[in-house]
């Protein structure tokens, strides 16, 4: 998001947050199933879009303009959250329909931090998407944005259903429809991201050879605090292909300290000799 946009949705993500205080989690799943149906619209309603993002207007006219097309069919949470949306100022029509988005993922994700399931979200979702990697032709067809979106959705469904969260079931299903313009995995990874930064951690991507032990964990953890000065949430992936040692990325930091890694290194010393 450019400058203007970050501020509109800033305004509305902290409201949400003053509200989800005192919301009971079922009614902040309400408010991001409105929110995320409003955006769904908008995405099928270029002028739409454009009339509430138009700069020529005030932004309570625009707000106005939601209550009046909108205002009925929503509970008044979604009424007033996406009133502060609406009348923020928008550097695109494009940026308020992401925004929307984004805010109803925030309510998701806010109603499972509600029922203090949040970090149980966060890697039911990681998981999840472990599993989809791992398996070419099932990355195949939930990424393939060609295929009849209802079948996709029923096959996470079957995937999913009775063994997650109903927010991390809500949030996959979501990913298929390409959350944010990304593909589906990246919209896995990047819904594991927010629910992390929620809970005010960032993720540590790790890749091992073979599982760590809870105290190598907890060593990581809290050689990556000291370093960042924050909490890192570890989400661990085994590939015994990189032989030996570990890899770990933190946001566009890269320690790769891998066998593959040196292996590869060597190969290359060797073909400039």
């Amino acid at each position: 998001m450019e400058a203007a946009s970050r501020e509109a949705f800033g305004a509305a993500a902290d409201r949400l947050n003053t509200y989800a205080k005192r919301a009971k989690a079922e009614t902040l799943a309400t408010v991001a199933d409105e929110l995320l149906a409003i955006a769904k619209l908008l995405a099928g309603e270029p002028r739409l879009r454009r009339a509430l993002s138009d700069p020529a207007r005030p932004g309570d006219d625009r707000a106005g303009l939601a209550n009046s097309l909108l205002g009925k069919q929503l509970s008044e949470g979604t009424r007033t959250l996406f009133g502060v949306l609406v009348a923020g100022r928008w550097s695109s029509a494009s940026a308020l329909l992401d925004g929307t988005e984004l805010l109803g993922v925030e309510a998701l994700l806010a109603s499972a931090e509600r029922d203090g399931a949040l970090a149980e979200v966060e890697d039911e979702l990681f998981r999840f998407g472990q599993i989809v990697a791992g398996q070419e032709r099932l990355a195949a067809v939930l990424g393939d944005v060609t295929a009849d979106l209802a079948q996709r959705t029923e096959l996470v469904s079957s995937l999913l259903s009775g063994k997650v969260s109903a927010v991390t079931l809500r949030l996959a299903e979501l990913a298929l429809t390409g959350f944010g313009g990304r593909g589906f995995e990246s919209a896995l990874t990047r819904l594991v991201e927010l629910a992390a930064a929620r809970r005010d951690h960032e993720i540590g991507y790790v890749t091992v050879a073979a599982e760590l032990t809870d105290g190598d964990l907890d060593r990581l953890a809290a050689a990556l605090r000291r370093i960042y000065g924050r909490e890192i949430a570890l989400k661990v992936s085994v590939d015994p292909r990189i032989l030996g040692g570990m890899s770990v990325q933190v946001g566009s930091d890269l320690y790769d300290g891998t066998i593959l890694r040196r292996i590869n290194e060597t190969r290359t010393a060797l073909t400039r000799r």
